[in-house]
């Protein structure tokens, strides 16, 4: 059963996906979805060698709700200083890292990058130092805190 359907929670929302896309559940456009809903997740898990193991799905809980909250005062954030600031204190920032697991690290970058004002840059080719910009840095061992604290230490629960 694994061989042919690898993932089904992805075939099921490749399938969705496609009907709502297309606006229609005729049967031909039913018929394709499913093809595809079945084929691309095969072919996905070869490509896919190291599977992600979540291992504490409330500590996932609490950091998506931390990410969001923290994405709405970003932007806040950010609008302030745009609309405020005619010369922000942009900055390039390392930040050494503890976090190996390559889903986690995966993770981190779509945090950081998905919260306004920050840009994950480079991650060293040991994986030991992230560089981030900044768009207004006031605290630079502020900033290293919260992502160590807030976004890291869940993480290496979650997926180390």
């Amino acid at each position: 059963m694994k061989r042919w359907l690898p993932m089904p929670l992805l075939s099921l929302a490749l399938l969705a996906a496609w009907l709502l896309l297309n606006q229609a559940a005729t049967p031909g456009h039913v018929l394709l979805g499913g093809l595809l809903a079945l084929a691309l997740p095969v072919a996905a898990a070869r490509m896919r060698p190291l599977r992600a193991v979540l291992r504490r799905p409330g500590t996932a809980l609490r950091l998506s709700a931390h990410v969001a909250i923290d994405i709405v005062r970003a932007n806040f954030f950010v609008a302030r200083v745009v609309l405020a600031s005619a010369n922000p204190r942009s900055r390039f920032v390392r930040i050494a890292l503890d976090l190996r697991d390559p889903h986690g690290l995966a993770l981190l970058s779509c945090i950081i990058t998905s919260t306004p004002g920050t840009v994950w840059v480079h991650l060293d080719d040991d994986r030991r130092v992230l560089l981030l910009h900044v768009l207004e840095l006031g605290d630079e061992q502020a900033l290293t805190d919260t992502i160590k604290l807030r976004y890291e230490r869940p993480l290496m629960e979650i997926f180390e």
